[in-house]
């Protein structure tokens, strides 16, 4: 019964993420982006406040041991954007060079040919960067599915809870990965498939989880802290220093509220499974 839960939170979360992203990328949905972002965020740190760590610190395992573990988990979400933005910002500059190279090259001839060079830097060179983008993707997906197992076999009611949270913290992940897979090849309908193939690698993660935390039962407070520092981290460090911005009073009070509404979905799917 648990593993028929993990398969199914970890297919929602994983393929329903790429979904929800291709509805507010390419779809009418697209102006309620900023919104979406402030419901994740609200979501992400009440479910890693108010219920993954509670739930590990309830366990026999010590206090120092479990912040200690939540240090480490968001010092090393923090060196893996780190490492990210220096791959593409390295990849950029090659590109740039590349690219530059080629329009010297091409302002020796006829005027079509200097109009070509603005236009071909920006597009074949992507495609190398856009399976990058799905790789590192799959494997992020595969410590989702690895998470959301480690919820299940704590609680069923936090196993929900985590696959609805890792749901809304990809959705702006994958609205990236098919902006980029879109721009290199200018095929909106491949580039969904291929971002769901990665966000399916999410049940994969949670089959392996289930044989990983079923056997090492002592150490399931520690995945649930890493899964809290994952969520905290991506809530504190991505979803809202994109929501500091200038608003008026009024777009202030939307936002503020999208941020109350995803705690209170929380909230209210945390009653309804103690209620059962």
């Amino acid at each position: 019964m648990i593993l028929v839960a993990i398969l199914v939170g970890t297919l929602l979360a994983g393929i329903g993420s790429v979904w929800v992203a291709a509805a507010l990328s390419f779809g009418a949905l697209s102006r309620y982006t900023q919104h979406m972002l402030s419901m994740a965020a609200g979501a992400l740190l009440s479910t890693a406040l108010l219920h993954l760590l509670p739930e590990a610190f309830e366990s026999e395992a010590g206090a120092h041991d479990l912040f200690l573990t939540l240090l480490i988990g968001v010092l090393f979400f923090f060196l893996l954007d780190k490492a990210e933005l220096w791959h593409h910002g390295h990849e950029h500059h090659h590109h740039a060079e590349s690219g530059h190279d080629h329009h010297v090259h091409l302002h020796e001839h006829h005027s079509h040919g200097h109009d070509h060079g603005h236009g071909h830097p920006h597009t074949a060179p992507r495609m190398p960067g856009a399976w990058s983008v799905l790789t590192g993707d799959s494997v992020h997906c595969f410590g989702d599915g690895v998470l959301i197992a480690s919820a299940f076999m704590a609680d069923m009611r936090l196993g929900a809870i985590a696959a609805l949270a890792v749901l809304a913290h990809e959705v702006p992940h994958h609205m990236g990965d098919l902006v980029v897979l879109r721009e290199g090849s200018g095929n909106r309908r491949m580039a969904l498939v291929k971002v769901s193939l990665a966000g399916a690698i999410t049940a994969l993660g949670g089959v392996m989880g289930y044989w990983l935390v079923d056997r090492l039962q002592d150490y399931l407070p520690y995945f649930l802290v890493i899964a809290s520092s994952s969520f905290i981290y991506v809530a504190l460090a991505d979803l809202i220093p994109q929501l500091q911005k200038r608003l008026s009073t009024r777009q202030t009070l939307v936002q503020v509220a999208s941020l109350a509404l995803g705690i209170v979905l929380v909230a209210t799917v945390s009653g309804l499974g103690h209620g059962h």
